[in-house]
C-alpha cells in the first residue's frame, strides 16, 4: 500500500492539528528503534541478518511479568511436563488484582503463588506492593533498552522508559518460564510524531486520550508505536509512562519513547531516592545509571531508530494545539475537549485516582494542588467531596504513597474526602469497593471506560487527568480545575 491516505475527517469539536500518512514496507534500509530492541532479544537469527517488522522470531525477554494471574499459569506449566524455571531469574511475580479480596479461596491462591516462587528462586512481590507495571519500572526489571512482556495487556506502559514492553497470553508466559522463550512476530511500526510543547495545565493523559479519539479508525491497532519528535522532550517520563500504558486502549502491541536526556536524569533522580530511603539496590544505582548514560552518549545507533528506517504509517500530532480531553461516555475513541464537555454540566456519583496510568506521585500532586487551589480561592470554607459523590484514591505503589504523603498531598486529597484504597487495581478492573452502580456516572483517571469495566454495564465512566477528576470530584460535576 503506497502514496498519502486521505485524511481522516475531523470532528467539529476538535481543533487539534494532526495528520497521518502511509508508506509501503520495505526490507532494506534502517531499522527502527522497536526492531534493534527485538533484534536484541531475537534468538538464532543469523549473522548480518536484521530483524524486521513482520518477522516471527524467536524471542528470550529480560523478564516475564505475571500478577494474580499467576495462579492461572503455574497449571499451564505443570501441563506441558515442566518441573523447573528454565531460568528462575525472567519471571517476576506481582500481586496487585484482588489485593482487597480477604476471601480464603483468593488468600489461598495467593499463598500457592508465593510458594511457588520460593521453591523456584525466581522474584516475587506481595499484595500491597503496588501495581506490578509500575514496580517493575521502580525495581529495574523493566529497563531502558531491554525486552521484557507481561502477561498484561498493559506491559506497553514500559515503553514509557525506553523499553519495549509487550503483553503475551498466559501459555506464552508457561512456555517462557519452561524455555525461557517463545515466538513474537515483529508488528508493523507506526511513528508518531509529537510536535510543540504542551500548554499549561495539559498533560500525558490529555496527549493520549486526544489520541485515541483523533486516530479512533484503528489507524495503530496492532502496531507497534514510536514517539518521537521534539514535542517529547517537553514530556516528563510520568507522562510518558501513562501515553505508553494507554497505547492499548489505543490499539497497539507496543508503545515506546526513545531514551534521552529527560529519561536518564529521572533515572539518576531515582537512583539517589532509592540509595537515600532504602539503601543498596541490585538494579537501580549510581552504577547501573551512570553505565546507562555512558551507552547512551557514546552509542547513540544503539538508541534510536536509523534515519532511513522505514514505518509501516506516520502521524503527528501538534501539542501546543492540544487543551485537557476527556474520554467517553463508555468509549477511549470518543474524546472531547474539556471546554465542550464542560458546558453539559454532567454530574457524576463518583471519581477515581486509581490504577497503573494515572496514581504516581505527579499525578497525586496535581491532584492536591487543585485542592489547594480551591481551598485559596475560598478562604475559610471547607473543601471536601460534596453529599453523593464518593472519591476513590490508591497510590500506583508504597513508595508513591510514602512520596504523597511526605510531600503533604496524600493529607490534602484525604482531608478533602477522598476514600483511600490500598496500593493495587481494585476498581479499575471491577474489583474491591467503590464500583459503579446501575445508572451511576463515574469520572476516572483510569485507562478503561467500556461498559461494564468498573462496574455496572447501566453505568457510565468518563476518563480524564488527575487533576480534571478531582476538580470534578469536589464541584460534582465534570469541570475544569
Amino acid at each position: 500500500m503506497g502514496g498519502t491516505a486521505s485524511k481522516p475527517q475531523r470532528h467539529a469539536a476538535f481543533t487539534s492539528h494532526r495528520n497521518f500518512s502511509f508508506t509501503a514496507p520495505r526490507r532494506h534500509g534502517g531499522q527502527t528503534l522497536v526492531e534493534k530492541i527485538a533484534q536484541r532479544y531475537a534468538v538464532g537469527v543469523a549473522e548480518g541478518e536484521q530483524v524486521r517488522s513482520g518477522d516471527f522470531i524467536a524471542i528470550r525477554p529480560r523478564h516475564i511479568m505475571t500478577h494474580d494471574n499467576t495462579g492461572a499459569v503455574i497449571p499451564k506449566f505443570a501441563s506441558i511436563g515442566a518441573t523447573k524455571l528454565a531460568d528462575p531469574h525472567q519471571p517476576v511475580f506481582a500481586l496487585d488484582h484482588d489485593i482487597q479480596n480477604k476471601g480464603e479461596k483468593n488468600l489461598a491462591k495467593y499463598s500457592g503463588i508465593e510458594k511457588f516462587a520460593k521453591q523456584h528462586g525466581n522474584r516475587f512481590y506481595p499484595a500491597g506492593r503496588g501495581i506490578a507495571h509500575q514496580v517493575l519500572v521502580e525495581e529495574g526489571h523493566a529497563w531502558p533498552g531491554t525486552m521484557v512482556v507481561g502477561s498484561d495487556s498493559h506491559s506497553n506502559m514500559y515503553g514509557g522508559i525506553g523499553c519495549l514492553g509487550s503483553p503475551v497470553v498466559r501459555t506464552d508466559a508457561a512456555a517462557i518460564w519452561a524455555t525461557s522463550q517463545t515466538w513474537w512476530q515483529v508488528p508493523p511500526v507506526a511513528k508518531v510524531e509529537l510536535r510543540g510543547e504542551l500548554p499549561a495545565g495539559v498533560v500525558g493523559k490529555d496527549v493520549i486520550v486526544a489520541l485515541c479519539g483523533l486516530f479512533g479508525k484503528d489507524e495503530v491497532l496492532n502496531h507497534a508505536v514510536e514517539f518521537v519528535g521534539s514535542g517529547t522532550k517537553s514530556l516528563v517520563v510520568e507522562d510518558r509512562l501513562a501515553i505508553a500504558n494507554m497505547t492499548t486502549e489505543w490499539g497497539a502491541l507496543a508503545g515506546v519513547f526513545a531514551v534521552d536526556d529527560v529519561t536518564l536524569q529521572w533515572y539518576e533522580q531515582r537512583a539517589a531516592w532509592i540509595k537515600r530511603q532504602i539503601g543498596d539496590h541490585p538494579n537501580v544505582n549510581d552504577k547501573t545509571v551512570g553505565e546507562l548514560r555512558t551507552s547512551v552518549r557514546t552509542e547513540p545507533a544503539k538508541w534510536q531508530a536509523d534515519a532511513d528506517a522505514s514505518y509501516a504509517k506516520h502521524l503527528w500530532l501538534d501539542l501546543s494545539s492540544l487543551t485537557p480531553h476527556v474520554s467517553g461516555p463508555d468509549s477511549v475513541k470518543v474524546a472531547s475537549p474539556l471546554a465542550a464537555l464542560e458546558k453539559d454540566n454532567i454530574k457524576i456519583n463518583k471519581a477515581y485516582i486509581v490504577s497503573c496510568v494515572n496514581s504516581r506521585a505527579k499525578d497525586l500532586k496535581e491532584a492536591a494542588d487543585v485542592v489547594r487551589a480551591i481551598q485559596q480561592a475560598n478562604p475559610g470554607k471547607p473543601v471536601k467531596a460534596p453529599e453523593g459523590v464518593a472519591w476513590y484514591v490508591a497510590a500506583a505503589s508504597t513508595q508513591v504513597l510514602a512520596d504523597a504523603q511526605a510531600s503533604g498531598d496524600w493529607q490534602v486529597l484525604v482531608d478533602a474526602g477522598a476514600k483511600t484504597l490500598p496500593p493495587g487495581c481494585g476498581p479499575c478492573i471491577g474489583l474491591g469497593v467503590g464500583l459503579l452502580e446501575d445508572g451511576e456516572v463515574g469520572i476516572s483517571a483510569t485507562n478503561r471506560n467500556y461498559k461494564g469495566r468498573m462496574g455496572s454495564k447501566k453505568a457510565h465512566t468518563y476518563l480524564a487527568s488527575p487533576a480534571v477528576v478531582a476538580a470534578s470530584a469536589i464541584a460534582g460535576r465534570i469541570c475544569s480545575p
